[in-house]
C-alpha cells in the first residue's frame, strides 16, 4: 500500500472534523510546495479568525484557504468557501498586512481537495479566487 493510499484511509478513519482538516491541510501544503509556493505561515490565528496558509508565489503574497472532502455530499470543497468565509479571510489578511507592513501584491487562493476513491487526493487550485469584499 502506498503512502497516498494510507493518507486517504487515515483521512476517512479520522473521527473528528478538526483532525480530518489537519490531515487534509498537511497534504495540501505539501502539494502547494510542489507547485512552487514558499510557505511562510500555517494556521495564522488572530482574534478575528484564521488563515490556513500564508505563502509566496513569485513576488505575490498569497492567503490560501484549504478545503478537503471525502465526497461531494455537502457540496464541493470550493463551495465551502462562502461569502461569509471570504469576508473573514479578508479581515484576517488585512490585519496581517497592517501588522507586517507588507505593501506588495497579494491575492486570495483556494485549494479544494477531494479523495479519489479513498486513495489519492484530487487537487483544484483557484488562484485569485476572490477579491476582498468592500465591507472588510
Amino acid at each position: 500500500m502506498t503512502a497516498r493510499h494510507k493518507a486517504g484511509e487515515r483521512f476517512q478513519a479520522e473521527a473528528s472534523t478538526r483532525g480530518r482538516g489537519r490531515l487534509g491541510e498537511h497534504a495540501g501544503v505539501a502539494w502547494l510546495r510542489h507547485q512552487g509556493y514558499e510557505i511562510l505561515e500555517r494556521n495564522h490565528f488572530t482574534r478575528i479568525g484564521e488563515i490556513d496558509v500564508i505563502a509566496r508565489e513569485g513576488d505575490t503574497l498569497c492567503f490560501i484557504e484549504i478545503k478537503a472532502r471525502t465526497d461531494d455530499a455537502f457540496g464541493s470543497p470550493l463551495e465551502a468557501v462562502t461569502r461569509r468565509k471570504q469576508r473573514q479571510i479578508a479581515r484576517v489578511a488585512s490585519l496581517y498586512l497592517v501588522e507586517s507592513d507588507y505593501r506588495g501584491p497579494c491575492r486570495f487562493d483556494v485549494l479544494g481537495m477531494e479523495l479519489d476513491g479513498a486513495r489519492e487526493w484530487r487537487y483544484q487550485l483557484i488562484r485569485n479566487a476572490f477579491e476582498a469584499p468592500a465591507e472588510t
